[in-house]
């Protein structure tokens, strides 16, 4: 095959590869938290990274999302500039305020079908949740958040956006905010009603993941049993305690991503 063919061949494969990865993001967007409505109105401010007000008084969370990084002054300024001034709907499994008097809500700008969550995400300003429980929801967000990681947009851009396990002091300075966390499980032991995924030899020292016993089961019937993760590498999200070392405790299964083998 001659030179111009070959380089017509790579085009075409090229292009059939961005044709695949379009359509797989048209049809995650496609199916991005199509949930009940529950409510409409126009954005009035914005309050922090993850929530804002409407023109009637109303104080919306964005839910499926956590705050990227340590700092919010970024997070604030991409979600006002995707919503301030604009409609939008809101979309959920309840319109009930939490304690604070905020509604939680997928939401979307008047004629968008790509919620303001996956927005954000695909810009590196937000890392998905780990409690959402609609799995379209979930697979579009993830998605989403997978597009930034790739491009290395946003928080993505730093090579310390996931934190490895073999830097536990890296971990303990993002002690009380939702953290990335990313290792390989060295050993996986119980102590009374806990059990430890631990990263590190040094308990006092090392970061660790733990699961009570009583949910144990639900981890097991995604196939992801304690056991079963020992020498594999994974990754985890949550947000970061200190008991000796640094600690993230595992509460659902969408807490842990198995990204590599034994």
């Amino acid at each position: 095959m001659t030179g111009p063919a070959l380089r017509y061949r790579a085009a075409l494969t090229a292009s059939a590869a961005l044709f695949l990865a379009l359509a797989s993001a048209g049809e995650a967007d496609a199916a991005d938290c199509v949930l009940e409505r529950q409510g409409e109105g126009r954005v009035a401010a914005v309050v922090d990274a993850r929530g804002f007000r409407l023109d009637d008084g109303r104080e919306i969370r964005l839910a499926g999302i956590e705050r990227a990084g340590t700092e919010a002054a970024s997070g604030r300024a991409a979600l006002s500039a995707i919503i301030t001034g604009r409609d939008v709907t809101l979309h959920g499994e309840d319109d009930t305020p939490d304690r604070y008097g905020r509604q939680s809500a997928f939401v979307f700008v008047t004629g968008s079908e790509q919620s303001v969550q996956s927005e954000l995400l695909r810009r590196g300003e937000a890392l998905v949740s780990s409690d959402i429980s609609d799995k379209n929801c979930a697979a579009a967000l993830s998605a989403a958040e997978g597009v930034a990681r790739n491009a290395k947009l946003g928080i993505w851009a730093s090579s310390t956006a996931i934190k490895n396990t073999e830097s536990p002091g890296d971990i303990l300075a993002t002690i009380g905010h939702f953290t990335v966390v990313e290792g390989k499980v060295l050993s996986v032991r119980q102590a009374g009603a806990m059990t430890y995924l631990n990263f590190g030899r040094n308990w006092t020292r090392d970061f660790a993941a733990t699961i009570s016993r009583r949910i144990i089961p639900a981890f097991e019937s995604a196939g992801l049993g304690p056991k079963s993760l020992e020498n594999r590498r994974i990754r985890v999200r949550g947000v970061v305690s200190s008991r000796g070392g640094p600690r993230i405790e595992l509460l659902r299964v969408g807490q842990i991503e198995v990204v590599g083998g034994k």
